[in-house]
């Protein structure tokens, strides 16, 4: 299964999601590969600290030119996961083309619904009636107070522009998250019984509900 983690808005946890989502499949026996285009290569650094650390399981993150997306992709059997941003615009253009889903983390705030709302119509421009893939958007960094009601407002926006499968599993602005990838690690090998953790276990399981034990 190709699955591309995108967005137009940057800062939105991409690189974070994609990495957390093929250690935790590795950890469930997966065969995964995971590929980078964001020119910041966040997810290429985080998967060389691992390497450098000897952590197991190791991550294999990939490059590959424009025109090679198409085959590179559909040359693995397993778990394909692809790290992309509006800074490789025909990047994503490429990858969503072939995909078999789409996951969008949306922060909290007006201006990134209406960031998502925008990304929908690259999303159908991409595929142009070549591929249907599935759109799942989820509220990523969402506040931990419960009195700030701008996660749910953003949630409900979400559910209101049709096209998206919106998961109702949200993963809070916490600091773990970018201590663990600082350190290579996945925020369930950092700190296995935080919150964090568990958000993140009920949000891949959410993706994931052939793998839930």
């Amino acid at each position: 299964m190709i699955t591309v983690i995108a967005n137009l808005k940057g800062g939105s946890g991409k690189s974070t999601v994609t990495f957390n989502l093929a250690i935790w499949l590795k950890l469930k026996g997966e065969d995964v590969v995971a590929y980078d285009l964001d020119p910041q290569q966040t997810l290429c650094d985080v998967a060389r600290v691992r390497e450098e650390d000897a952590i197991e399981p190791a991550l294999d993150v990939k490059q590959t030119d424009d025109e090679d997306i198409n085959t590179n992709f559909n040359a693995h059997t397993g778990h394909v996961l692809v790290d992309v941003g509006a800074a490789n615009m025909q990047a994503m253009r490429l990858a969503i083309g072939v995909a078999d889903r789409v996951i969008i983390p949306v922060q909290p705030s007006q201006p990134d619904v209406w960031a998502t709302q925008r990304f929908l119509n690259i999303v159908r421009e991409s595929c142009n009636g070549s591929s249907n893939p599935e759109l799942i958007a989820f509220i990523n960094r969402a506040d931990t107070h419960h009195s700030v009601t701008e996660s749910d407002e953003a949630e409900e926006a979400l559910t209101m522009l049709g096209a998206l499968k919106v998961i109702p599993k949200r993963l809070c602005q916490r600091t773990n998250f970018r201590r663990a990838l600082s350190e290579g690690l996945s925020i369930f090998e950092l700190s296995g019984k935080s919150k964090s953790a568990e958000e993140f276990e009920q949000f891949a399981q959410a993706l994931y509900p052939d793998l839930v034990n």
